[in-house]
């Protein structure tokens, strides 16, 4: 039966089998014919396959399928020989080549579901192990995953108005409309690629560093779905094919470079952070120099763009990886948050916060002895600022078991320098918790050392009346001289 299905793939086919001449100029697996149209500027390396002199590690010959000219259903696996799963899988990668036109949803429905449906049975061939698949449908597949995801992604919103961007938390995201064909694809690359029947050194040929590179670029894509998957296949890439792993690490530093010093516009930043995340963890002690220079010129300034508040959970991962891996870099970072930190958008302080309880935690104390002072100089800011959730987290620091045993190693440095903030929080802040917070601060650290806490408190009182004995002299100067033009103008000196 599937002779004949092949044979029949000769015959003259009608007007009204043809599809829309705009799904045509794609390149077919086992056609022969190269990929051209609008995905002419895809490009696989190839040129690592043995060639005609060569011994392959194929046994089986190389046919030649005849081409499709339309959509149309094929067999399932199931209903065929065993000796003829490999071409039809062939024939089933040819309908997955198609590319359908998604802006009309009644337009072409037949052809849809039954490249869907192909697509699933592909997956699912793939994923059931039922063969071992041969080179050559490796390569064919690769093509065909070519031809479906590496495309022009659309503009973003301000960039097809002119307008100003927007803040990206109050963007709706592009939706792929080809998504029911574009996950079934990104599925297939996936069971791929974790397959233990994969031959690492076979897939390398296909999926090569142009191919990865090109998978990278399409982080730009507005659609979290497509992005989803995109992290879970790069995480297993850069896992599974260990020459990839410098080009990967430059690809997604470039990136970010571009994105911090030009555009502060690309939406997979987040997910590109999650990778890191993963592969910081690996990392190796003694850590390179390498990633150290990636941690200082990279993750930290990530900080400054607007829009950190849609990534910051991951960064901050990141950030606390290094510290974790090794401690002496906390120096580092702590100084790297209070260049970038914020000052006006308290919303953004209550982020930073929030990191630098996880760094602080991880710090020991020669390297939290080098910050102290421009630390908790930052920090008493915090504690009086008019936003009470930027004052909370300030002092929910206390809470910390951690944080309080190195503040309280050092009290005598640190209490001096955030001693005014706290009395100026109790007797002026219009919050009533933050009233009751400060009030266990300042009652843990006279608990610490109530001869330090008399002192502070003793500078503090001579402090304010220094302050006021200072604004009755002020009183008193601007009261002679409005005594002394009232003497010299008459009635035509204006008091205020």
């Amino acid at each position: 039966m599937f002779k004949k299905i092949i044979k029949g793939g000769h015959k003259k086919h009608s007007k009204s089998d043809s599809i829309d001449g705009s799904l045509h100029g794609y390149g077919l697996p086992g056609s022969g014919h190269p990929v051209s149209g609008t995905n002419s500027s895809v490009v696989v390396n190839y040129a690592s396959r043995p060639g005609h002199n060569a011994k392959s590690s194929n046994p089986c010959p190389r046919t030649t399928l005849p081409p499709m000219f339309a959509v149309e259903p094929l067999p399932l696996f199931k209903d065929v020989a065993v000796s003829d799963r490999q071409n039809l899988f062939l024939r089933k990668l040819q309908i997955c080549c198609f590319r359908l036109d998604f802006s009309n949803t009644l337009k072409l429905v037949r052809e849809k579901e039954i490249k869907r449906q192909t697509l699933l049975e592909l997956v699912d061939f793939i994923q059931a192990g039922s063969g071992k698949i041969t080179e050559r449908c490796q390569e064919e597949m690769i093509k065909m995953v070519v031809v479906n995801i590496f495309r022009c992604l659309p503009p973003a919103s301000h960039e097809n108005t002119g307008q100003e961007a927007k803040d990206p938390e109050d963007e709706e995201p592009y939706l792929e409309p080809s998504w029911p064909h574009l996950q079934l694809v990104y599925e297939l690359l996936l069971r791929y690629i974790v397959s233990s029947d994969t031959d690492t050194k076979v897939a390398k040929k296909y999926i090569d560093h142009t191919f990865v590179s090109k998978l990278i670029d399409l982080f730009g894509s507005e659609d979290p779905r497509e992005r989803e998957y995109l992290k879970m296949i790069l995480h297993r890439i850069y896992g599974k094919f260990m020459v990839h792993r410098p080009l990967i690490r430059k690809a997604i530093n470039n990136i970010f470079y571009r994105f911090i010093y030009e555009t502060q516009r690309h939406s997979g930043i987040g997910e590109l952070l999650e990778i890191l995340g993963s592969i910081i963890h690996g990392f190796t002690l003694p850590m390179k120099e390498e990633h150290k220079l990636f941690l200082v010129r990279v993750l930290i300034p990530l900080h400054k763009p607007k829009a950190v508040s849609t990534y910051h959970q991951q960064l901050s991962y990141c950030v606390v990886q290094f510290v974790e891996k090794d401690y002496k870099l906390a120096d580092k970072v702590i100084r790297g948050l209070l260049k970038y930190w914020p000052m006006i958008n308290c919303q953004k302080e209550v982020l930073f916060l929030g990191e630098l309880e996880e760094v602080l935690e991880a710090t020991q104390t020669a390297e939290f002895q080098r910050c102290i002072v421009p630390l908790f100089r930052q920090i008493a800011r915090c504690l009086n600022s008019a936003h009470f959730q930027v004052s909370e987290r300030a002092l929910f620091l206390w809470n910390n078991e951690h944080i309080v045993g190195l503040i309280a190693h050092n009290r005598r440095v640190i209490l001096p320098i955030i001693f005014e903030a706290l009395e100026r929080n109790i007797q002026h802040h219009w919050n009533e918790d933050i009233h009751g917070l400060t009030a266990n601060v300042l009652k843990m650290f006279l608990e610490m050392d109530a001869e330090l806490f008399d002192e502070c408190e003793a500078r503090f009182a001579e402090k304010k009346a220094k302050a006021r004995d200072l604004e009755e002299q002020r009183e008193m100067i601007w009261k002679k001289l409005a005594d002394a033009a009232a003497e010299r103008g008459g009635d035509h000196m204006v008091t205020v």
